[in-house]
């Protein structure tokens, strides 16, 4: 039997990695019959929130975006989903970006449907819309090579636009893929991996990291990440872009 006191998970001042095995269930009003598990939020220094949602058959989630815009992408099953107006069954690798003041319904998943939300305090900007709702999926074919590297593909999928404060990327690593440089910038990520295995460097320590795990940057945490094992990784991420660099 293994010793309960053995994780992956690690918490620091400017990253973390948060694996599956330490989850605790939270409650959300209007979230019913789901496993609701806050991944990241800003208690722990972070200026975005990220949930990880498992619905039960006659599980739903309702509510409206008031100060903070929403990003569903479902990981796994399917379900129904109405806003503004709109319903659409999403399923596996399809999402739906819900902007501030709108009322959503989840309704109707299939048993153990998982989500991925990103949540993200609005900043207008002058002289821009407020974005609408964007349905979409994850597709290969729209994920040019990143930085001429055969191996890195990036697809994009909110419109990258002045309009939106936030972008949701998937990042695809073949076999042999690296990030070309230590990163280090002024941008904040929160992310989830969907597909195999890595190694992680986040200021300047070492993490394996896998299908399942989350992982937590602050700006300026430095990072490098390669895949290993036998199949590509892939991992959805945030970050947040567009607005003049200054805390709020």
């Amino acid at each position: 039997m293994e010793i309960s006191a053995l994780t992956r998970s690690v918490v620091k001042r400017n990253h973390a990695v948060i694996a599956p095995d330490g989850y605790i269930n939270s409650n959300v009003p209007g979230w019913t019959n789901c496993t609701v598990n806050v991944i990241i939020n800003e208690q722990m220094g972070a200026r975005l929130c990220q949930t990880i949602i498992t619905l039960r058959a006659d599980g739903q989630l309702v509510g409206k975006t008031q100060a903070s815009q929403i990003f569903f992408y479902v990981v796994e099953g399917q379900c129904q989903v109405t806003i503004d107006g709109a319903e659409r069954t999403l399923a596996t690798g399809q999402f739906v970006y819900v902007p501030v003041g709108q009322e959503y319904l989840f309704q109707n998943p299939t048993e153990g449907t998982q989500l991925l939300t990103f949540h993200k305090v609005y900043e207008p900007l002058e002289g821009q819309p407020t974005p609408g709702v964007v349905f979409g999926e994850k597709d290969d074919s729209k994920a040019p090579v990143y930085m001429n590297d055969p191996a890195l593909r990036i697809q994009e999928l909110l419109p990258n636009e002045l309009a939106f404060d936030m972008a949701v990327n998937i990042f695809t690593y073949d076999l042999g893929g690296h990030l070309p440089m230590v990163e280090t910038h002024i941008m904040e990520h929160g992310l989830l991996y969907l597909q195999g295995q890595a190694v992680y460097m986040l200021d300047q320590q070492w993490y394996p990291v896998k299908k399942g795990d989350s992982i937590w940057m602050a700006p300026y945490c430095q990072q490098w990440a390669t895949t290993m094992g036998k199949e590509s990784s892939v991992y959805i991420y945030y970050k947040n872009v567009n607005r003049f660099p200054t805390v709020v």
